[in-house]
């Protein structure tokens, strides 16, 4: 049995702040790979596939960390419903950055043969392990510190995260791939982002280290013994729901940040720098407009924005993948750029959301769960899926275009059988339990 205690409440600024810095270094590791695996890694770890075989095997590895993120979320979200938010947030990042790093030590297939993909495997593996911890352990800390009629605002900043990661993550991509020639790129410049994770991993953990514990965890007179076996017995049906309504985001996202820089370089014969400065360019309007919207939210709801970013999502594939197969680079933009707009519109108020439909003795491993399930719905998949499509396509891959509209209609489902949380109190403590 543990006795309530109180804490002196953190500075939001400074505590958001924290959990920004963090998603965004985690992010970093993670998208730095898929974009690693668009470029280059399919004929440095697997050159006796053929050059598509090559790409959907590399995007295959890309998926074990989406794959390893529900496991995370069950590992850490124990944790963190047992022990506290913020160990949580310490010991995700520092297996999230050892394995990232380690990846840029991998020889290649050249050196050791098949040991090289599997090494590869198994730490993007780690990866999504650590990540799959980190979303649960920040989103909640800035949620449960935060005044109820700002909660969907300040829970939104570590949604800014996986932006300013991947914008970092592909700043890096996009200088090394100015400044090198294609030989040193793919001889030792893709290795460098990977190593880098390293310091900022460093930083972060430095960053991490003063956080406050989340008082609605030190208020709670008893903890769930097991959280995964009472979110399987009293919350599956809410898990699935969320993980097929965020599905959506994922594949939005992923479609856009990694299928669509394979298929522009390989297919289309666009530059890697131009495909990259594009989808950075969209992906940072994305994150300037995630507060925004999360103050939308605050006032008007979760569901009816997440439900018209699903609309958009839907109405919108068809025409993405019209002017995605131009190759032209402002039409490219124009379409990541609505894309993004629909996804923000639901993932900058997920953060709000997802801890406010689970109660608080389960939160942190019912939401990290829900939320990272949806990422093996829509991200692990869709570059493969989408990849394979494309190629039995003309030249225009509509058949994409179907297969993003269908899982756009599979969230909108999910959402409308969502209720509405903006008045629920993620304050309130569940009573104990014998």
């Amino acid at each position: 049995m543990h006795r309530a205690r109180t804490v002196k409440p953190p500075s939001m600024l400074r505590l958001a702040a924290a959990a920004l810095a963090g998603t965004a270094i985690e992010f970093y590791d993670f998208f730095i790979y898929g974009t690693a695996a668009a470029l280059v890694l399919g004929p440095l770890f697997f050159p006796t596939f053929s050059p598509l075989a090559g790409t959907l095997a590399a995007f295959g590895t890309f998926g074990v960390g989406f794959v390893a993120r529900p496991l995370g979320s069950v590992l850490f979200g124990h944790i963190g419903d047992r022990h506290g938010r913020r160990p949580v947030l310490v010991a995700s990042l520092l297996l999230t950055g050892a394995s990232t790093v380690a990846v840029g030590c991998v020889p290649t297939y050249a050196s050791i043969g098949t040991a090289a993909p599997v090494l590869l495997l198994v730490l993007r593996f780690l990866q999504g392990l650590g990540l799959g911890g980190e979303w649960g352990g920040a989103v909640l800390l800035t949620a449960e510190h935060a005044p109820p009629d700002r909660r969907g605002l300040w829970s939104s900043f570590p949604q800014i995260g996986p932006a300013l990661g991947f914008v970092l993550a592909n700043g890096v991509m996009l200088a090394l791939s100015a400044m090198l020639t294609d030989a040193q790129f793919a001889s030792w410049g893709w290795r460098v982002p990977f190593w880098g994770a390293g310091v900022l991993a460093a930083a972060g953990l430095w960053l991490r280290s003063s956080l406050a514990e989340s008082p609605r965890f030190l208020e709670m007179r008893e903890h769930a013994r097991v959280p995964l076996v009472e979110v399987v017995r009293g919350h599956w049906r809410l898990v699935l729901l969320t993980a097929g309504a965020l599905s959506v985001g994922y594949a939005l996202f992923y479609a856009v940040t990694t299928w669509s820089l394979a298929y522009a370089t390989e297919r289309l014969g666009v530059s890697r720098t131009v495909m990259l400065a594009i989808i950075m360019a969209a992906v940072v309007v994305k994150g300037a407009l995630t507060p925004l919207v999360a103050v939308l939210s605050d006032r008007y709801g979760r569901r009816p924005l997440c439900l018209a970013g699903c609309a958009g999502a839907a109405a919108w594939m068809f025409p993405m993948i019209a002017l995605l197969s131009t190759g032209e680079p402002l039409l490219m933009f124009l379409g990541f750029l609505v894309a993004l707009i629909a996804f923000v519109t639901m993932f900058a108020v997920i953060a709000a959301y997802l801890p406010e439909l689970y109660e608080p003795r389960v939160r942190c491993t019912g939401a990290a769960v829900g939320y990272n399930l949806g990422g093996v719905l829509g991200g692990a998949l869709t570059p493969i899926v989408a990849t394979a499509i494309a190629d039995q396509s003309g030249r225009v891959p509509w058949g994409v275009a179907a297969y993003l509209t269908g899982i756009a209609l599979l969230s909108l489902g999910c959402f409308a059988l969502l209720p509405e949380t903006r008045f629920v109190k993620v304050a309130v403590v569940e009573p104990a339990t014998s």
